[in-house]
């Protein structure tokens, strides 16, 4: 079993469904759109406004889990208010669309960004992404020790060195990718490997601090929790450094936020319109401009370049729609983390 230890920052809980209005009063009968929004509720409070004064459409957006609104929208079934489904990672969106709650997606909107990051069928897309790394500290760990691949973490020259959170959506969403490039087999030998090596936390901002500090010497995370850090003032990152790895392997998995707009929708036009504004360029250059540091993946729109700009990455091909959430926390509860 791996180790868990406390908080450093206080404790992470599920977010209850909170509802945040646009800028438009209550009193406006005007056009308005739900959506469901797994994504960082700071973000889309950012995002939307922009859609509404280009539209005229008002956006109440109900903040949750991906797979608490996933469920929550499968069992809502045709009756769901929700007009717009948005994710933080991809395996949710495959989950409600194997229920047959997605509409399909007009091509020109699909067309924004490359066909990899949306499903065969269409029915929903990617609008931001973030990059799978290995967060370590300088003073624990030397360059001719970084791994090549993040399937040597299972090995024994890692024993009490690497540390991760795996109760949340972005590390099951690293092990959906895993499971779909090297199989179920392969995948459990892995998170095996992890739970007789690893410290589990609550959260990548408390891993990331735990490798700062030296508490443990290295973790797996997602790239834009120590960008973040170090545009603000590197308090919880001065001491490390990022690691990404290359050559398609699974540890250079490139997760997708997801859109999509629900088959019950009672205004499908104007909910198009809203997944079709993220893709756009005004909405990517709204995601490029705000406080998330997650990749545009409109490839007219560019982060800074105090980011590893999004070409220079080497992520493994994933089928978006054959990443298994059920699976992924069956495997999970086997290995001793859920």
């Amino acid at each position: 079993m791996p180790r868990t230890r406390p908080l450093l920052v206080g404790t992470a809980t599920a977010v209850a469904l909170v509802l945040t209005l646009s800028s438009c009063s209550e009193e406006d009968d005007g056009p308005s759109i739900t959506v469901y929004n797994a994504q960082h509720e700071e973000l889309l409070t950012e995002i939307a406004p922009g859609f509404t004064e280009e539209t005229g459409i008002d956006v109440e957006l109900r903040h949750g889990d991906d797979f608490e609104l996933a469920n929550q929208l499968v069992q809502e079934g045709p009756d769901s208010p929700a007009d717009v489904f948005l994710t933080e990672n991809s395996p949710a969106m495959s989950l409600v669309d194997s229920e047959g709650l997605f509409a399909p997606l007009d091509g020109q909107t699909l067309r924004q960004v490359p066909d990899q990051y949306a499903p065969d069928n269409g029915h929903w897309m990617g609008f931001a992404a973030r990059s799978t790394v290995l967060v370590y500290n300088t003073d624990l760990v030397s360059d001719a020790e970084l791994p090549e691949s993040i399937l040597e973490l299972a090995e024994p020259q890692w024993r009490d060195r690497i540390a991760f959170s795996p109760t949340g959506a972005d590390f099951q969403a690293i092990v959906s990718a895993v499971l779909e490039l090297e199989g179920e087999r392969v995948t459990e030998q892995w998170l095996e490997g992890l739970a007789a090596n690893g410290t589990v936390y609550d959260g990548n901002d408390v891993v990331m601090e735990s490798v700062n500090s030296g508490e443990v010497d290295a973790g797996v995370i997602y790239h834009y929790y120590w960008y973040r850090d170090q545009q603000e003032a590197g308090d919880n990152s001065s001491n490390s450094q990022l690691h990404f790895f290359d050559d398609r392997d699974p540890g250079a998995f490139v997760s997708v936020s997801g859109a999509g707009v629900l088959e019950s929708s009672d205004t499908p036009d104007d909910a198009e319109q809203f997944v079709a504004y993220l893709a756009s360029e005004a909405g990517q250059q709204d995601i490029a401009d705000s406080y998330a540091l997650e990749y545009p993946l409109n490839p007219a729109v560019q982060l800074d370049d105090s980011v590893k700009p999004f070409e220079e990455l080497e992520p493994p091909r994933v089928d978006l729609a054959a990443l298994n959430g059920p699976q992924v926390i069956d495997l999970m509860q086997n290995a001793g983390f859920l």
